[in-house]
């Protein structure tokens, strides 16, 4: 899990796969057993640092030409980024978002993610106890 690279708002963070995988077809399945645990996860580490009104969870894996390599983002949407970007939802704000080219400020980000390490870590430790 990394915070994205690029134009989307603060607190997007992509999750993806250890091996070169393009498609969630691909994935063998103990990667998919470990999809849906780390997507929940990743999603309450947002919730809870973000306090979105929503959190999208796409899929991104296109090239150039061709299929690239699998991400998923995770990305909170809050009435703050929907006002920036004219009220804007779902796939419409999410390129509005790219085209625009604002990234977030890379203190920030480094905040973000210190934050969100430290949450990740007691939610998937707090996970691990349950199962025991």
């Amino acid at each position: 899990m990394t915070h994205v690279v690029g134009s989307m708002n603060l607190g997007t963070l992509i999750v993806g796969p250890r091996e070169h995988v393009v498609a969630i077809a691909e994935l063998d399945d103990a990667a998919a057993a470990e999809l849906g645990p780390l997507l929940r996860d990743t999603a309450r580490v947002v919730e809870s640092l973000c306090r979105p009104e929503q959190t999208y969870v796409c899929m991104w894996s296109h090239g150039r030409d061709a299929r690239k390599h699998l991400h998923i983002a995770v990305q909170p949407v809050t009435a703050e980024v929907r006002a920036r970007y004219g009220g804007l939802r779902s796939e419409q704000l999410q390129a509005r978002m790219l085209a625009d080219g604002v990234e977030p400020d890379i203190a920030e980000v480094e905040q973000f993610c210190d934050r969100a390490r430290e949450l990740f870590r007691a939610i998937t430790n707090g996970s691990a106890a349950e199962r025991s």
